[in-house]
C-alpha cells in the first residue's frame, strides 16, 4: 500500500455491498415503485441508480426466497422481450402491499442515514 492508495480510496470508495436485511427493503422498494422484476434487472438498477452499491446474487436470492417464504412476494415465470429464456418474475402480493410499502420506506431511511455513501447530484 502507498499513501496515495488511501488518497484513491477516499477520492473513489469502494461500492457498498447491501445485507440481506437492507437487500429485502431494496428488493420492495423497487417492486413497489417499479413493478415486477427478476432478478438480474434489479441487481443492475442498484448498480444503475445507487452507483455506490451493490447487491451479491447471493444475497438478492436469499432476499427474495425470504420475501416469498413470508408471503409478501410470488414469483411466476414470463418470457422477457431480448432475452432468450423466462425470468422468475417477482411481484407483490395485493394483500400484503402495506407491509411491502413499510418496508420500502426503510430503504429510503437507510439513504438519508447514509448520506456519505451516495453519490452526489
Amino acid at each position: 500500500m502507498k499513501l496515495e492508495d488511501i488518497y484513491t480510496f477516499f477520492r473513489q470508495p469502494p461500492p457498498v455491498y447491501l445485507s440481506k436485511e437492507v437487500a429485502v427493503c431494496y428488493v420492495l422498494y423497487t417492486l413497489v415503485e417499479k413493478g415486477d422484476s427478476y432478478g438480474t434487472a434489479l441487481i443492475q438498477a442498484i448498480e444503475n441508480e445507487y452507483p455506490l452499491y451493490r447487491l451479491s446474487d447471493t444475497v438478492l436470492y436469499s432476499a427474495l426466497k425470504f420475501l416469498e417464504d413470508e408471503g409478501i412476494i410470488d414469483g411466476y415465470w414470463k418470457k422477457v422481450e431480448g432475452r432468450g429464456r423466462p425470468r422468475r418474475m417477482y411481484h407483490i402480493v395485493g394483500e400484503k402491499e402495506q407491509q411491502a410499502r413499510e418496508l420500502s420506506a426503510l430503504w429510503l431511511r437507510y439513504l438519508q442515514e447514509h448520506p456519505h455513501r451516495q453519490e452526489s447530484s
